[in-house]
């Protein structure tokens, strides 16, 4: 009897220690960087950036990730395109402002200004008005240099408010008290400035 209970004790304790040899590899195996336990290996999902996963976004969610997009317009009553709209315009406004002011490398100085003084401007005035071109910017700068003397109300703020009220600078300018004759005066000749600025 005594011989049947020792022959089970050792096949106890050597299943015993083989569970456990077994339980230290694997937790070795996860302690030297592998995935956890049951998490498949390959690292994050290709692409870079934050929208790596936009694109498939739609698939790997049946549809959902267009739906959630799609509500969101809708609960916001389209502001959520708007702002995209938005963000797209002043990208695209200011990268033209680079290309102007690249093309014409002697524009700024002959403006008695520098090309960073105009594109920071430029690119503080996008925010408040992304449909701004930088023609307007420009002019609208020129335009309070020469009249900002004689008339203290004309400041290019000014002329950007007005521009971003919907107002043409000639209207603009009257607002702010200017006379209609001074004001086409003033606008030709900054036209001048500006067209000469660009010359190569």
């Amino acid at each position: 009897m005594k011989s049947k209970i020792n022959s089970l004790a050792i096949i106890v304790l050597a299943c015993g220690f083989v569970l456990g040899v077994h339980a230290i590899a694997s937790a070795q195996g996860r302690g030297k960087g592998g995935p956890p336990a049951g998490v498949p290996a390959g690292g994050p999902p290709s692409g870079t950036g934050v929208g790596r996963g936009i694109s498939t976004s739609s698939d790997r969610s049946n549809g959902r990730a267009d739906t959630g997009r799609s509500t969101a317009s809708d609960r916001s009553n389209g502001r959520s395109d708007a702002g995209l709209d938005r963000a797209a315009l002043q990208r695209q406004n200011s990268e033209q402002a680079n290309r102007d002011l690249s093309d014409h490398p002697d524009m700024a100085l002959r403006l008695h200004t520098t090309a960073n003084s105009l594109r920071s401007g430029y690119q503080a005035a996008l925010l408040a008005n992304p449909d701004l071109r930088f023609g307007q910017y420009v002019a609208a700068t020129r335009l309070a240099a020469n009249l900002g003397d004689r008339y203290p109300n004309v400041t290019t703020g000014a002329i950007l408010t007005g521009l971003s009220n919907g107002d043409s600078i000639g209207r603009t300018l009257q607002n702010l008290g200017v006379g209609k004759d001074d004001a086409k005066t003033a606008q030709k000749t900054v036209d001048h400035e500006i067209k000469d600025a660009r010359r190569r």
